[in-house]
């Protein structure tokens, strides 16, 4: 019935799975995906509905139904449960066409079934909520016909919520997963790490790194009881800056983000480091990025501070508008922070070409002069022409030199790769270059894996494939000795050198066995921290070398440099001079790491001898400068 009001009485077994709302002639529907419409329900099939505020009856076939469920009561009990059977099954039917005539009409959803129960899914997200809102006549009316599906898509709702619920479900298990603490032998060690976990408990991925810092300078802190009080002033950063990002969408809907930016420590010189924009993003992720920054630009030919920051934006799916509005937002604040002695923000995950170029035309426009301070948008005005490719080819240059010092080529080698960014891409591309045989790439969904390996033909289709925002699957419809797994790793093929380049401890305790299994004898970390400490203790145990990111990361540094550099502002690098430069500045990195991991003990056939090599040289440099300028 219909009540004073004006709205539709419900019973309360309706309350919770099919709520209309008539408003300014717009339907809005909640639908429970647990159950969906009608599967328990007995008054699914005769509840009248609204639209544009109307009543609107049911439909012949409904009535129908009706009829026969009524003459249904009336018949004997066998009678009745043959009836029964027939009307529930008539109901599923009328359940699963009007799921699919509504799936068919927005194509941002589908119907999959999830054990055992049909689910209306996100067709982007790949996910089902519980409940999802959704409007048949668009957030907007006829504005939505002019958008393109992707548009439509980001901007439902079921979109939103669907986002919104994948999203916490990650927040739950970060929250909930206990920090793994190492066991260290030395008290003193020990101690810095335990300061650190009170300070910090809940900052787990910068807990993670102190960690692996402090373990490796066990014997360092042991022969100096001095560098403890080093150490634990460096563990603090110098400045970090959170603040708010108010920004405006295409749709004229204000949004807000967090900014972040640590400046970790300027001992050795003014602050580098990238800008990440990516949903996880916090300060805990902040100040771990900061400080392997800090040992990074230590190790490297340059003396540079090290800084790291971004924010909890999400460029994916937004147009050039969006995000060039929220870049400038962004500068807004930390544009102060900025400039030639003071920080030089690069480019990090969700952060390219084309946002470092937003970024630097704000900061232009706000400081009043044209500084070159910003690595990424200059090789396009000025200077280097190989300025992405620059850490990834590093990380080949890399791991030929450890390969040199077993007296072995990289020729031939099965190498596997994780990643489908601008770093995975153009590894696949340097080690087609010097003879290797790389085999997979892998995004969030799961990883692909080409036994014939690839060539340069394969990964510019990877690319068009990148660019055109295509799934790593239609790869496999073009190339029938691929194939593609999801929700899986590529650590369990067989390999011979394994290159992680996809994000922070992408690489648990399993994949380790995984790798150890497959035959991998090297790992080069492309990205920062990729093997939680259980899967260094496994790779560790099992004689497989690891190239720190500190140290076979550095190629980004090297570039920037070289960017900064004044000859380079008034000439054009050749890609020859860059990269023997780059390999000149790789070989300095490893021999130094190597020789720091000698004078503390270390054999350089250890598989601990780079990792604590690196760490111990970065430091001694730092604690240095931090001695001879003074409690400051």
């Amino acid at each position: 019935m219909l009540l004073p009001g004006g709205g539709l009485g419900m019973n309360s077994t309706m309350d919770d799975m099919n709520l209309i709302q008539a408003q300014r002639h717009v339907v809005v529907e909640e639908i429970d995906l647990e159950n969906g419409l009608g599967d328990d329900d007995p008054s699914f099939a005769s509840t009248p509905s609204i639209i544009g505020g109307q009543l609107r009856e049911p439909s012949a076939e409904v009535q129908d139904e009706n009829k026969q469920m009524g003459m249904a009561s009336q018949l004997p009990n066998d009678d009745q449960e043959m009836s029964r059977a027939q009307t529930t099954k008539r109901k599923k039917k009328v359940v699963k066409r009007w799921r699919e005539e509504w799936a068919d009409t927005y194509k941002w959803a589908y119907v999959d079934v999830k054990e055992g129960t049909a689910r209306i899914f996100c067709s982007v997200c790949k996910e089902y909520g519980r409940k999802h809102r959704r409007n048949p006549y668009g957030n907007e009316g006829s504005r939505n016909m002019q958008m393109s599906a992707l548009e439509e898509h980001n901007n439902s709702l079921l979109h939103k919520e669907a986002l919104r619920l994948q999203t916490a479900s990650k927040d739950k298990l970060v929250v909930d997963k206990p920090i793994y603490v190492k066991a260290i032998m030395s008290k003193t060690a020990g101690s810095i790490v335990q300061a650190a976990l009170k300070r910090d408990p809940h900052e787990a991925e910068f807990i993670q790194c102190i960690q692996e810092a402090v373990h490796a300078l066990e014997r360092v802190i042991a022969k100096n009881s001095h560098y403890v009080n080093i150490m634990e002033r460096l563990l603090e950063p110098e400045r970090m800056i959170v603040f708010r990002v108010p920004w405006v969408d295409d749709r004229g809907e204000t949004h807000v983000n967090r900014g972040f930016r640590v400046h970790f420590n300027q001992a050795l010189g003014p602050c580098r480091g990238g800008i990440r924009f990516h949903p996880t993003m916090n300060l805990s992720i902040a100040k771990f990025l900061g400080f392997e920054q800090t040992l990074k630009n230590a190790l490297s030919p340059y003396k540079l501070g090290g800084a790291a920051g971004g924010s909890d934006f999400d460029p994916k799916g937004k147009s050039d508008n969006e995000i060039m509005r929220f870049c400038q937002s962004f500068m807004n604040e930390i544009f102060r922070y900025f400039g030639p002695d003071k920080d030089l923000p690069s480019e990090e995950m969700g952060v390219g070409i084309r946002e470092m170029g937003f970024l630097f035309g704000q900061y232009r426009r706000l400081a009043g002069h044209f500084q070159g301070s910003f690595t990424g948008p200059r090789i396009f005005w000025t200077g280097s022409s190989l300025r992405t490719e620059a850490t990834a080819y590093g990380l080949v240059f890399f791991a030929q030199l450890i390969l040199a010092e077993m007296n072995k080529d990289i020729k031939g080698l099965r190498c596997v790769v994780s990643g489908f960014g601008k770093i995975a891409l153009h590894v696949l591309e340097k080690l087609v270059a010097v003879g290797a045989i790389p085999i997979t790439v892998s995004d969030s969904k799961g990883y692909l894996v080409d036994e014939d390996g690839f060539d340069y033909m394969k990964i510019s289709f990877l690319r068009d494939l990148k660019s055109q925002q295509r799934s790593l699957r239609d790869y496999s419809k073009t190339y029938a000795r691929s194939k593609y797994y999801d929700e899986a790793k590529p650590w369990n093929e067989r390999c011979d050198v394994a290159f992680p380049c996809g994000s922070q401890n992408e690489i648990d305790q399993a994949d380790a066995i995984n790798l150890v299994n497959s035959g991998c004898r090297i790992l080069i970390e492309g990205s920062n921290m990729p093997c939680t400490p259980e899967a260094v203790d496994i790779l560790k145990k099992a004689n497989i070398l690891i190239a720190p990111a500190m140290a076979a990361g550095s190629g980004g540094v090297v570039a920037g440099e070289i960017e900064l550099n004044h000859e380079c502002s008034v000439m054009h690098w050749s890609p020859e001079d860059f990269e023997s430069k780059l390999q000149e500045a790789m070989k300095q990195t490893f021999h130094r790491a190597l020789k720091a991991a000698n004078d503390f003990g270390y054999q350089k056939e250890s598989p601990e001898a780079l990792l604590h090599g690196s760490v111990i040289s970065a430091f001694l440099a730092i604690a240095q400068a931090m001695t001879d300028q003074g409690c400051v």
